[in-house]
């Protein structure tokens, strides 16, 4: 038992000591190291940003050797890809900038995320390049434009130089929009390594030292290392939807059109209902989206046309100034920012389709004003004629529509006499004779004479 309990401890000691020796495994291919991944496919917003940030912290917290962002993009907005540097600059994990897959494109903002990158690494047939910011002044850039302008090309060339990559070639992907494919951007030395799949670039960039933002400088070993990927969340995906020029346009419009359906034809508010709900989605989607001035002024006026079309329903010319309006919105409303824009296929059949929804919108409304009122309830029985049952004196009871009614006269009343309801007290129904009374007696004596003769031949 001694000896046993002896053993047990030296082994105990043995196993303790190993990884107290800090040797690193003798085989560096044995695939120790795991990376986390995520894919980035589509415009640079807000949305992104928060997702790279996330992906970054995890990496950090899970004690991953790198952090991989696969990205496929054709820019996006400024603010959001200068959140994404300073999220990369600022990490404690290595960050890799893979464009990828073959076919891909980091054009515009994905030009300078893929240079802020620890390692900044293609897939064959991509590119990299055009990230001139948008000149609002046209061709010819003022003042103002050239601010932005020597704004960017200082940004690209800081970067450049701190992640020693060409800094000519970056700094004419912003003054000149040059672009280039992978291969060529590797012999610029634009970017560092050209690998066709995710597991060939791992094991190109293994034994390459980067410096982190805190001056550490960390050997990566990702040769063999399992991948864990990290994507959007539903939540997120749904936010990156709403966060789409196209989508946003589409939501604003059928919600408008639900609204002025239910203006024009108001019921248990479906359509009120459903065109809130849109509305609010697409004003996420103008909240995250820069959105230019004129543009919204366009929309606005469409609005207004729009409702105009009920309460002075026509040709529908008001319907067709909308329809036009809402095109000025779409080409106007994410003008100054080329990357995101209403799609053309969207714009005209969708402002041509609410424009004809208008159209039957006011026809419904004029229906509504002009058609006759109808009621229910008592109210509906006053100028019917109706059956006294149950007589007492200048009251009764008469049975309407499988209900039975009490009914008043200023007269005396008597079962199965035929009376009309003038007006309504309550739940009891006025009425007056049917006929007037010397018409009645007159007919009544008629009748009685009737009784007495012969029929003649």
């Amino acid at each position: 038992m001694r000896a046993a309990a002896v053993l047990w401890l030296v082994g105990l000691l043995l196993v303790a000591a190993g990884p107290a020796s800090g040797q690193e495994p003798a085989d560096p291919e044995a695939g120790t190291g795991r990376v986390l991944v995520s894919t980035v496919a589509g415009v640079i917003t807000p949305v992104v940003a928060d997702h790279v940030r996330d992906g970054v912290r995890r990496a950090e917290r899970g004690g991953y050797d790198a952090y991989v962002l696969q990205l496929d993009t054709p820019g996006g907005l400024d603010d959001s890809m200068r959140a994404i540097v300073q999220t990369i600059l600022g990490a404690r994990v290595p960050v890799v900038v893979y464009v990828a897959p073959s076919g891909a494109r980091a054009a515009s903002a994905g030009s300078v995320i893929t240079l802020a990158g620890h390692v900044a690494a293609m897939a064959p047939g991509t590119a990299i390049g055009a990230a001139t910011p948008v000149l609002l002044g046209g061709d010819e850039p003022g003042a103002a434009d050239q601010k932005v302008l020597e704004d960017a090309k200082a940004y690209v060339e800081e970067l450049a130089t701190l992640r020693d990559r060409d800094v000519e070639f970056h700094v004419q992907t912003v003054t000149d929009a040059r672009s280039e494919p992978a291969r060529v951007a590797l012999e610029l030395g634009a970017i560092d390594v050209v690998a066709p799949t995710l597991g060939e670039l791992l094991d190109d960039i293994d034994g390459t030292e980067v410096t982190l933002g805190d001056g550490t400088v960390v050997t990566l070993r990702t040769a063999g290392a399992a991948v864990d990927t990290y994507d959007m969340g539903l939540f997120r995906q749904v936010l990156q939807w709403l966060a789409n020029p196209t989508v946003a346009f589409l939501l604003m419009s059928v919600g408008t059109l639900g609204i002025i359906y239910e203006l024009a034809s108001p019921g248990i508010g479906v359509g009120g209902i459903v065109g809130g709900v849109f509305i609010l989605l697409a004003l996420f989607g103008l909240a995250v989206l820069p959105v230019s001035a004129v543009g919204f002024i366009f929309l606005l006026l469409a609005l207004v046309l729009f409702a105009a079309e009920l309460f002075a329903p026509g040709i529908g010319v008001f319907a067709a100034l909308g329809a036009v309006c809402l095109v000025l919105a779409g080409v106007f409303l994410f003008r100054d920012t080329p990357d995101l824009q209403v799609s053309v296929a969207a714009l005209l059949p969708t402002a041509a389709v609410i424009g004809g929804g208008v159209v039957l919108a006011g026809r419904l409304a004029v229906r509504a004003r002009f058609a006759p009122v109808t009621t229910s309830g008592p109210g509906q029985f006053v100028g019917r004629t109706v059956t006294v049952e149950r007589a007492r004196g200048n009251a009764g009871q008469t049975f309407v529509e499988g209900a039975w009614w009490r009914v008043r006269a200023d007269h005396e009343l008597r079962d199965g006499q035929m009376v009309r309801v003038t007006d309504l007290d309550g739940l009891t129904l006025v009425v007056a004779p049917a006929q007037p009374p010397a018409i009645a007696a007159e007919s009544d004596q008629t009748a009685d004479r009737s009784e007495g003769e012969e029929p003649r031949p």
